[in-house]
C-alpha cells in the first residue's frame, strides 16, 4: 500500500489515504508517485499537485524497520507539508525555532528541553502521575520547569 497525504493550497495536510500499489506503477512495475498523484485526482476530484505521498514508516526522520527514511516523518492531519525541506511536520512553533534534518522537527534555538532529573522521574513514579515537565517560555527564550 501507498499512502498521500491530501494537503490544501497552504501545504496543511487534511486527510491520508492509501491506495494499492497497483495504481501508482508504470509500465514496468516501478512506483512513480506522479502516476499515483493522478491516480487520485482522477477519484478524489482534488489536483494532483495536492497529493503528496508519505511513508508510514517514518518518524523523527528514521524508518522504523531499517529502511530510508521518507520526508521526514508520516504525514497526520494537521501537520504541514515544508517543500522548501521536502518533510511532513508540526507547524513551526515560535518563530525562532530552526528545522533539525537530523530529526525532522523543530529545535529551540538552545536545543532540546533539559532532561529531568532522577530525583524527579522518581517523584512522579511515586506519585502516580507527572510532576515535572519543562516548557518553552518564549520570552525569555527558556526552557523552564514547571510543576504540575
Amino acid at each position: 500500500m501507498a499512502h498521500f497525504a491530501k494537503i490544501s493550497e497552504e501545504n496543511e495536510v487534511l486527510t491520508v489515504l492509501f491506495i494499492e500499489d497497483k495504481y501508482l506503477q508504470d509500465e514496468n512495475g516501478v512506483e512513480q508517485e506522479s502516476i499515483g498523484q493522478a491516480y487520485l485526482e482522477t477519484h478524489n476530484n482534488w489536483p494532483a499537485h495536492l497529493w503528496i505521498q508519505t511513508s508510514y514508516n517514518t518518524g523523527s526522520n528514521q524508518h522504523k524497520n531499517g529502511g530510508t527514511p521518507f520526508r521526514g516523518n508520516y504525514a497526520g492531519v494537521g501537520m504541514k507539508w515544508y517543500p522548501e525541506h521536502g518533510v511532513f511536520m508540526g507547524a513551526k512553533p515560535y518563530a525562532l525555532w530552526v528545522y533539525d534534518s537530523s530529526i525532522a522537527c523543530w529545535q529551540s534555538p538552545i536545543g532540546n528541553c533539559p532532561e529531568l532529573t532522577q530525583e524527579q522521574l522518581d517523584e512522579t513514579i511515586a506519585n502516580g502521575n507527572p510532576v515535572y515537565r519543562y516548557d518553552w517560555n518564549e520570552p525569555n527564550q527558556t526552557w523552564d520547569l514547571v510543576t504540575l
